[in-house]
């Protein structure tokens, strides 16, 4: 199954807390992952940040819920226990808690407005009340870069071939190939031999070369083209290639260059737009966003 959103697991998560004892969020994401008999790969699934676990990130925002409704405490750093309203809730045998559950309670509404002070203006913390609020927030950014990079793209297809091959030269620099710019840039384009657009050093020594077709595609690049790119590498005796295109490959291209020896990597234009947009090629920052959290070191006393 699915890992279970942060409201599903607010009522096992106070159960689980029934016996009156301390217990550590990391002993409480372990239990609730086998109350819901979760996989391996659902254990492991990470927020499109990859900075932390959806299951470890739904528990933890679940036990802020519930501490804010006051069915929790924290006696001390790291651990959370029941409190005597947790256990009247719990007697009352609710089928679920949630968060409208939550809202009869004074501390957890007064959580849940936030308040801003200069203009008076009150917005709910969750857009989506299945999501996190570090959920929400990915999810936002996700739609953002996506309309980004299709934007990238279509923008890419209308540029000439001098300049798609320019592109190329700053994305793979950018990302540490080629040496320096202008050994890069002369690289592309110059080779002349079929099948390859250019040679660039893997490292700014140059212990190693990669060889290019860079292409701007109309249509699906099929297993033929890329087989031609690999035999013209078999012929400069080389290992590695790099095949960029602005459009994509057929199965049977992702198949041909996962069996044989040559290290070939294809690039399609959702690809080449990710990278513009990881290695800021193209595109400029309008507006930055840090998340933090509290540094709990930071309040012990000696």
């Amino acid at each position: 199954m699915a890992v279970p959103n942060y409201q599903t697991l607010m009522l096992p998560l106070l159960s689980l807390a029934r016996d009156g004892e301390e217990h550590s969020l990391r002993e409480a994401i372990e239990s609730l992952a086998g109350t819901f008999a979760l996989s391996d790969e659902e254990r492991k699934e990470l927020l499109p940040s990859g900075h932390q676990a959806v299951l470890d990130n739904r528990v933890g925002w679940a036990r802020t819920y519930l501490k804010k409704a006051g069915l929790l405490s924290s006696p001390k750093r790291g651990v959370f226990i029941i409190t005597d309203r947790g256990r009247e809730v719990l007697a009352t045998k609710p089928v679920t808690i949630d968060v409208p559950f939550l809202e009869k309670f004074p501390g957890f509404k007064e959580f849940k407005t936030l308040r801003h002070d200069s203009v008076g203006e009150e917005v709910s913390p969750l857009p989506d009340a299945s999501e996190t609020p570090e959920e929400s927030l990915e999810a936002a950014f996700q739609k953002l870069r996506a309309g980004l990079a299709s934007e990238i793209l279509q923008t890419i297809k209308t540029c000439s071939p001098s300049f798609f091959e320019r592109l190329v030269v700053d994305v793979l620099v950018a990302m540490g190939y080629g040496g320096s710019r202008a050994d890069a840039g002369r690289a592309i384009g110059k080779s002349g031999d079929e099948g390859i657009d250019g040679i660039i050093k893997e490292d700014r020594l140059g212990l190693d070369t990669i060889f290019l077709q860079a292409k701007r595609w109309e249509g699906t690049v099929s297993r033929p083209e890329v087989q031609k790119f690999a035999g013209a590498l078999q012929g400069h005796r080389a290992r590695k290639g790099i095949f960029i295109t602005t459009s994509s490959y057929t199965k049977e291209a992702w198949e041909f260059v996962s069996r044989i020896d040559t290290k070939i990597v294809l690039i399609d234009g959702a690809m080449l737009a990710q990278l513009m947009i990881d290695n800021n090629v193209g595109v400029t920052r309008i507006a930055s966003y840090e998340v933090k959290r509290i540094d709990s070191d930071y309040f012990q006393e000696a």
